[in-house]
């Protein structure tokens, strides 16, 4: 179906009554842990409200990687769900490929324009047209630390890379494992961007990793970033293979590590244990990067449908995922911050304000920037070659240069 048409099949849908146009809603994401699970159980909540069917199609685990091998198959098998949790430069690929529906007619009923900061906006479109809705904002640049691991071993939250390894040394004498983290390779790639924010400050980054600058990828700084990555692996425990990102939050959360890197969505692990930011946890810049914003942003994108009740369910879903509640209640329960300008923080803890300033400050600076390890930043065959290149490095005894070589080499996939 055209887009054109889609549209016209969209609007018309949207101006019936949902008694007479309930449909079936089926969602492919990856939100299975506590926090995201909860999240999860909310859409449909809100969905079920309107009279829909939920069919929940949850994959775990692989960073996302495990669903978009399942959407491929249902999608070339001619049988798309009504929407998938897709990101980035991945929602202008399925784009191209001719099976996104155009939800315009919801978006300028609801004034997303207005309501979504232009970076969002951007990523949510297809050649001008909404074909997926917002569900957050993340910031990736985080460092979780556990505050009572740190007075034992007598440490100092770090701020920069020397003081971050000074720390690591005093939690290791401790007895305490300074680094908790999972050896999968989007956990190894989103470490391992946080390492080269830190090293290399917001410039290097955009030519690095958004550009792809052949003679930056390769060069002293890239080198650098893997240099200090290697000590970083001195600090991470040998049962890292393979564990999930949740079980290294829960280190943290238990005191048996001191520090972890990662995105915001560890947040809702230690809501959903009951801790309290500033007291049981800390959310701290990652060793170099305040004032500097990674953004990973989560959205819903909607494929074509043909059964009109399910269309008018598509709607339903992309108006829900937009709303002021969902946004609220979505983003306190996985420890992102709402796509929405208008939503009210009041709610929301010290860690969810400090990273609504620092994405305004960041965004006037010029150091807002798409994470790569989290599919914002580049063609998704590109970001594969990367990651595969650092989780090498991180499992093999490749020298920093080799392993910049080799970065470089896979910047020039396409």
């Amino acid at each position: 179906m055209k887009l054109k048409r889609l549209s016209a099949a969209l609007l018309a849908a949207s101006l019936l009554p949902a008694t007479v146009m309930a449909g079936n809603v089926e969602v492919l994401h990856w939100w299975t842990s506590g926090g995201e699970a909860k999240s999860a159980l909310e859409l449909k909540k809100m969905m079920t409200a309107k009279g829909h069917t939920w069919r929940d199609f949850a994959v775990a685990g692989g960073g996302g990687d495990n669903a978009m091998t399942a959407l491929k198959t249902r999608v070339v098998s001619g049988n798309p769900p009504t929407a998938a949790q897709i990101k980035g430069p991945a929602i202008q690929e399925w784009g191209a490929e001719g099976v996104l529906a155009n939800i315009d007619p919801v978006a300028k009923a609801g004034n997303w324009d207005k309501l979504l900061p232009p970076v969002v906006s951007q990523v949510m479109k297809y050649k001008g047209q909404y074909v997926a809705a917002p569900v957050n904002v993340h910031r990736v640049n985080w460092l979780w630390v556990n505050p009572e691991a740190f007075k034992k071993a007598g440490a100092t939250v770090p701020k920069t890379w020397p003081e971050f390894f000074a720390a690591a040394d005093k939690l290791q004498k401790a007895g305490i494992q300074p680094v908790a983290h999972g050896g999968q390779p989007w956990q190894d790639a989103t470490l391992f961007e946080s390492v080269a924010l830190g090293v290399g400050g917001a410039g290097y980054y955009k030519k690095a990793f958004v550009q792809l600058d052949q003679a930056t990828l390769a060069g002293p700084t890239t080198i650098k970033v893997f240099e200090t990555l290697q000590r970083v692996k001195g600090y991470i425990d040998k049962g890292a293979a393979g564990r999930d990102w949740n079980l290294a939050t829960n280190m943290v959360i238990t005191g048996k590590a001191g520090m972890q890197f990662m995105g915001d969505w560890a947040k809702g692990e230690f809501t959903a244990a009951s801790k309290q930011p500033g007291k049981d946890y800390l959310c701290v810049d990652a060793p170099g990067t305040a004032g500097m914003f990674t953004f990973n942003i989560d959205s819903l994108a909607m494929f074509q449908q043909k059964d009109p009740a399910s269309v008018k369910a598509q709607a339903d879903l992309a108006a829900t995922v937009m709303s002021p509640a969902f946004q609220e209640t979505f983003n306190l329960n996985k420890g992102s911050i709402p796509a929405r300008l208008d939503t009210p923080m009041d709610k929301f803890d010290d860690c969810a304000k400090k990273s609504k300033t620092d994405l305004t400050t960041a965004s006037k600076s010029g150091a807002l920037v798409p994470s790569f390890a989290h599919k914002m930043a580049m063609p998704s065959a590109t970001e594969g070659a990367m990651v595969d290149v650092i989780a090498q490095f991180m499992n093999s005894s490749m020298t920093p240069k080799t392993a910049a070589e080799r970065l470089a080499k896979a910047g020039k996939v396409k």
